[in-house]
């Protein structure tokens, strides 16, 4: 593990900049890049359309003042209805060249539902299953032509987000993945688990920790996720009940060399002190990985 510094990354949401209308207040993006580097991050994700510039040139010339790069950006897409399949694929189409023009290698796919927001969960039936992974080798098509690798996201409330569904998910395609360790604690399932049993086929990952009460509350369907999220959900890493280290421990011996993301979604409601907020949260978990890093040797 001694390298695990120089492959962790940041993502705009962990300093509370989601797409989402209402989502909470917005740090500019000067500050949020100016944190990251702060915090001891060296990439970072792309974050919501539009946060960070679209152009090529723009964009590198922006990421160059602050000496960062972009390793990876969530792309959701509806894939098991298919009477809007041309259009989702469409929009792939230019989130890949997209990504592949800032010289990321991972486009992270997330798996929509029907439903807005992340509040309700769905079960695929049998026809359904079908038309998500025939649609799902045509997106793979279009994410390689780009020259990128998919790394499809189990997250709560979308189409795959509990450890069965990643099972059956594993068995019936060949697409990588991206272990969200949070969203994977949080469905029940086990990130050490999923991590061994997607050994070779882990492309990129988000690191969260969870409060283990809330995180109760959102199985239950006693609290929406959303509004959890908002409440604190996810805690700086080492802080919450999910086993990161044993995590990164069966990545690392399974051979995983890509970018760890430091992704704690938080929402504001005003711009913090400075040295306060994300970037206080953000430091803590950089200081929990490197004694991770230490204790690996």
């Amino acid at each position: 593990m001694s390298a695990l510094l120089e492959r962790v990354a940041g993502a705009p949401i962990t300093w509370g900049v989601d797409g989402s209308p209402g989502w909470g207040h917005l740090m500019s993006r000067d500050r949020v890049m100016r944190e990251m580097v702060e915090s001891g991050l060296s990439a970072t994700e792309l974050g919501p359309d539009g946060y960070l510039p679209t152009d090529p040139a723009e964009l590198q010339e922006f990421l160059a003042q602050f000496g960062l790069s972009i390793v990876g950006g969530f792309v959701p897409a509806l894939l098991y209805r298919q009477d809007r399949i041309d259009s989702e694929l469409e929009y792939v189409r230019r989130a890949s060249r997209q990504l592949a023009s800032t010289g990321s290698r991972v486009l992270v796919l997330g798996p929509s539902t029907h439903h807005p927001g992340y509040d309700t969960s769905v079960e695929m039936d049998e026809d359904e299953w079908a038309v998500f992974l025939s649609n799902l080798r045509r997106l793979q098509g279009i994410v390689g032509d780009a020259g990128l690798q998919i790394a499809l996201h189990p997250h709560w409330g979308m189409a795959i987000e509990t450890g069965r569904q990643i099972e059956r998910l594993l068995d019936s395609s060949d697409v990588g993945l991206c272990l969200d360790t949070g969203h994977a604690y949080l469905a029940g399932a086990d990130p050490v688990g999923i991590a061994k049993a997607a050994r070779g086929r882990v492309h990129h990952v988000h690191l969260k920790d969870v409060d283990p009460a809330k995180a109760e509350q959102v199985r239950s369907g006693a609290v929406p996720f959303r509004a959890s999220v908002i409440d604190g959900l996810f805690v700086p890493l080492g802080e919450g009940g999910v086993d990161i280290a044993g995590t990164i421990a069966a990545l690392e011996a399974g051979g995983y060399q890509g970018w760890y993301v430091l992704e704690q979604d938080v929402s504001l409601t005003a711009e913090p002190a400075p040295g306060e907020g994300p970037k206080a949260d953000a430091v803590d978990s950089v200081a929990y990985l490197r004694g991770l890093a230490v204790a690996g040797g």
